[in-house]
């Protein structure tokens, strides 16, 4: 489907969003943790468990319709009108009955709230995290600054230009043609597999949200507010994961992906030694470093 800047490029960007919401994406089918028809199981073991809650949460309200509608249908097959069935006009309450029917519900929403309770308080505990990383959102761009072992990397990540290029009005470029279109980025974060990774999100500007599917993580980016989220991909889970932001930052809002790419500790290690190294080329050459381009500059073109 060619995607046009109007009706039909909305249109486009609902569909991925709603395959995103319904799947996650990783960047190849083998990444991709989810079946098509349920929410994905996650490489992270906060997945899991939100994976766990969610099944469980399913299968309690799976119950509880077979119980609701087998006596809804049991009643009105047995004692229909048509069978010689007369109503009792008598019966009008019953103590007992709504003591009932008030006590089972509440049993219910005590047992499903204690596992519920469980995850969200792991989700928010970011203690003893490995690696630090600030992550400033902006109209249409990430900003990551790397802390602890990533001291001094800084970059922003913004949509891939080919990509960008499709999206404009009258590009005679079929995004059909484009890998990961709307979904890749010119520089992915990077993170090392095994590692609680911990995020500092903050907006400059309106309010985002980092979310990627298979890592069970997404937390708002609120300007003057810095929000906290972690995740630790487990080991042997490596390669490229894709999310989006999915609050509506704008007119160009579909255009704002993230891209993480996940390495084993050593290749993390590498990649720090060889963003360090080239950060420390300008100075030692004497040439000025190119500061980061004011918000302005970083705004994808309309």
């Amino acid at each position: 489907m060619s995607v046009t800047r109007g009706d039909d490029e909305r249109t486009g960007y609902w569909a991925r969003a709603l395959c995103l919401a319904a799947g996650g994406f990783a960047a190849n089918a083998g990444a991709n943790t989810s079946n098509g028809y349920n929410l994905p199981v996650g490489v992270t073991g906060l997945s899991r468990d939100i994976y766990a809650l969610h099944m469980e949460v399913f299968w309690v309200c799976v119950a509880i319709a077979i119980v609701v509608f087998g006596v809804m249908i049991y009643a009105l097959v047995k004692f229909r009108h048509s069978q010689g069935a007369i109503a009792d006009a008598t019966l009008v309450h019953s103590t007992k009955v709504e003591i009932i029917w008030t006590i089972i519900p509440v049993v219910i929403l005590v047992a499903m709230a204690i596992p519920a309770a469980k995850v969200i308080l792991m989700m928010e505990d970011t203690r003893n995290s490995e690696l630090s990383i600030r992550v400033t959102a902006y109209q249409w761009k990430w900003q990551y600054q790397y802390m602890d072992a990533g001291e001094g990397i800084n970059f922003f990540s913004t949509l891939a230009r080919d990509s960008n290029f499709a999206r404009e009005l009258h590009s005679g470029i079929d995004p059909k043609t484009v890998n990961n279109y709307l979904l890749d980025v010119d520089n992915p974060v990077v993170i090392p597999s095994g590692t609680k990774v911990r995020l500092l999100l903050t907006s400059m500007d309106v309010i985002h949200a980092w979310w990627v599917p298979d890592f069970g993580a997404k937390r708002s980016a609120v300007p003057g507010f810095v929000n906290e989220l972690w995740f630790r991909v487990d080991p042997g889970k490596e390669g490229i994961y894709r999310g989006q932001c999915t609050s509506l930052c704008g007119r160009d809002h579909g255009f704002m992906p993230i891209v993480v790419d996940v390495r084993t500790p050593d290749a993390f290690k590498k990649w720090v030694e060889e963003q360090k190294a080239a950060q420390k080329q300008p100075a030692q050459t004497g040439q000025p470093r190119d500061a980061a381009p004011p918000p302005s500059a970083q705004v994808l073109s309309n």
